[in-house]
């Protein structure tokens, strides 16, 4: 029974999703024109962290206070 059920899957299954559009991705092969410097890369980790993980720790810094309230 399963493979009856896997065969007429297999078949009908294209049918009902008709077409579809394939995206693809564009890739460039070539070296970056500019290099990046340490300083602008560690400038760049750095607001991303404090982006990310400020709120995160405010909230998990205030959690008792969030509790308290009424």
């Amino acid at each position: 029974m399963p493979g009856i059920l896997r065969t007429v899957a297999s078949r009908v299954a294209p049918v009902l999703r008709g077409h579809t559009v394939t995206q693809s991705a564009n890739m460039y092969t070539r070296p970056a024109k500019e290099k990046i410097s340490f300083v602008e890369s560690s400038i760049a980790c750095a607001v991303f962290s404090a982006t990310i993980l400020g709120p995160s720790g405010w909230v998990l810094a205030h959690l008792e206070d969030y509790k308290k309230r009424d």
